[in-house]
């Protein structure tokens, strides 16, 4: 595994630099905070990929929140997507809160609108998402992000939270793997 980690890496093309994802960070903090200043939300994080992107926004917030985590994965260390898997819930009550959904990529839309729908079920007040990554797919998607930090283009991506086959997520830039035979 660690020879292909090595390759993937060394062929990756480098979509974003780090300057560059933590000045998309402090857009995408500054308009939650003026969004949400009043709303004491719960931010949500979508576990394992939207820690990084989690991490990185709580400390640029600057209204007073409550943290969880929800694990709803459709990759589970695979790099094509399947049916979602509920890993955990989050423990504290949704109803009544302004929820903050924080993930990494919003690809198809499919984890992101099923836990959009799963926090309205809970009896949030409202919901929001901030995603750093918004990929472009040529169909439309199920959920629009309201906060997105970057555009990407449709590839398999790593760093910043993402991973290759459950690896990489460590990586500090935004990468994109080489098209399959490339």
């Amino acid at each position: 595994m660690l020879e292909e980690l090595e390759r993937i890496k060394a062929n990756a093309e480098l979509l974003y630099d780090r300057t560059a994802v933590e000045a998309a960070l402090d857009t995408m903090a500054a308009d939650i905070n003026r969004q949400l200043a009043a709303a004491n939300p719960l931010v949500l994080c979508v576990v394992n990929g939207g820690i990084v992107v989690a991490g990185k926004l709580l400390t640029r917030l600057n209204m007073p929140l409550n943290l969880d985590s929800i694990n709803a994965s459709r990759y589970q260390n695979a790099t094509n997507g399947g049916t979602i898997a509920w890993l955990a819930t989050p423990v504290t009550p949704l109803s009544g809160r302004t929820v903050l959904i924080v993930d990494d990529v919003l690809d198809a839309g499919i984890t992101l609108a099923a836990v959009h729908d799963y926090c309205l079920a809970q009896g949030a007040a409202a919901v929001y998402s901030a995603v750093l990554l918004d990929k472009a797919l040529p169909a439309p998607k199920p959920i629009a992000a309201d906060f997105v930090g970057l555009r990407v283009p449709d590839r398999y991506l790593f760093g910043y939270g993402m991973d290759y086959k459950g690896y990489l997520r460590n990586a500090a830039g935004i990468y994109a793997c080489q098209p399959t035979g490339a």
